[in-house]
């Protein structure tokens, strides 16, 4: 969104929040339905509180130390610091209830964070703080954002916050939440997918002995590698999911884009374009992707030895035999998100334009529905749908919906 559409939103969060929290207005102007329901449950919280309450730190300690997640964080924490500081962010991990067991912060977000309590024992669930990302994420178990004055606390007006839920795969428990907060002249598009990649991250870093398919989703039955890249990553080799660190995953996915294989200096163009790693950094990357893939990786050029399906191919796939709505519902998202590698970036511009385009030409209803989901402030697709359907088509007021929430 451009400086004066994030201007434009803020000011329409204030007045809303202004008519329904200060002015006690529920008629206030038009707000998201989540965020109307989390006002409505935040009553019972001082819009003027400076601060969220704490937990005793010995005791949130010792949960931490205990929890699984822990476990999990440990060994992604690289990948969600290094998240942190390029996008100038706070990142939480919370309890199931909405309890702060982890931070990690970029220089400026760290101290706002510690001036609201946003550290470790901060309670964040909506009797404590009102409403928040995280809250709304941990009440229903499904992805949040919460822009500037949607939060309740006046205190965290100028913050946006994106999280989603952490579920344990082998039970569907939820663990607790991931929240990653900045200011809000800062909002981009991909915050909400970025927390849903980081979710999916920690839980396949869970301990091996916790890790099954994700609840509700069954394991693939297919030989070979699957791979999952759109809006989220998973790696799964005949039927088993392998735990694979982001650099890793991406040279997979540039192997089974390429399934004639690559040269090391291709691979390495490929994936680090100018940036300064050296060969043998990669040439190590793939040694241990070779032990993960049990040998079935060969060396000049690096090619996988085994049949490999992706939801990028099949996205393509789909778009070219015409099946539109198909092909938006194996759309997950963008590719990788947060890549850095030039050649993944790229396919996924282009991959993201195929689909853009190919509604635009065929605006099938419910599969605008479902992208608008995945690209809520692309409101050229929404229009054209709405310009295509008859004046009481079903799916028109959830489509207007969407627009005027966009807006």
């Amino acid at each position: 969104m451009s400086t004066d559409d994030l201007h434009a939103r803020r000011l329409s969060a204030v007045r809303a929040w202004t008519q329904f929290v200060a002015d006690g207005d529920e008629e206030a102007e038009a707000v998201r339905p989540e965020i109307l329901r989390s006002w409505q449950l935040s009553g019972v919280v001082s819009p003027a509180m400076t601060q969220a309450p704490l937990d005793d730190e010995g005791d949130t300690a010792e949960f931490w130390n205990a929890s699984p997640l822990q476990a999990a964080v440990s060994r992604v924490q690289d990948e969600l610091r290094r998240t942190a500081e390029d996008g100038d962010l706070v990142i939480a991990i919370t309890d199931e209830q909405t309890r702060i067991l982890w931070t990690y912060g970029g220089r400026v977000m760290r101290r706002k964070a510690e001036t609201v309590n946003f550290v470790p024992g901060g309670r964040w669930d909506e009797k404590s703080v009102g409403t928040n990302a995280l809250a709304i994420a941990g009440r229903t178990g499904a992805p949040s954002m919460v822009f500037s004055a949607e939060h309740y606390a006046e205190v965290v007006h100028n913050w946006v916050c994106w999280a989603a839920p952490v579920f344990d795969p082998v039970t569907g428990r939820p663990l607790g939440v991931i929240d990653l907060s900045t200011t809000w002249d800062r909002t981009h598009p991909i915050g909400l997918a970025t927390a849903r990649v980081m979710a999916r991250l920690i839980e396949g870093a869970l301990p091996a002995d916790r890790r099954t398919a994700h609840a509700g989703a069954a394991a693939p039955v297919e030989p070979g590698l699957t791979l999952t890249l759109l809006g989220t990553a998973e790696v799964w080799l005949d039927g088993q999911r392998l735990l694979l660190n982001r650099r890793q995953t991406e040279i997979l996915a540039l192997l089974a884009l390429h399934p004639g294989g690559l040269s090391v200096e291709h691979l390495h163009s490929l994936l680090y374009g100018d940036s300064a790693v050296t060969t043998s950094t990669l040439k190590a990357e793939v040694s241990h992707l070779r032990a993960a893939l049990a040998g079935q990786l060969s060396s000049r050029p690096y090619r996988l030895t085994m049949p490999v399906m992706t939801d990028v191919e099949e996205v393509q796939r789909l778009l070219r035999r015409g099946d539109v709505r198909a092909a938006v519902r194996a759309y997950g998202g963008d590719l990788l998100p947060g890549t850095d590698s030039p050649a993944l970036v790229q396919m996924g511009d282009y991959l993201a334009v195929s689909v853009r385009e190919a509604l635009l030409a065929h605006p099938d209803p419910d599969a605008v529905l479902r992208y608008s989901d995945l690209a809520p402030y692309d409101t050229a697709v929404v229009e054209a749908c709405l310009a295509a359907l008859p004046v009481h088509h079903p799916v028109a007021p959830l489509l207007k919906g969407k627009l005027a929430s966009a807006r």
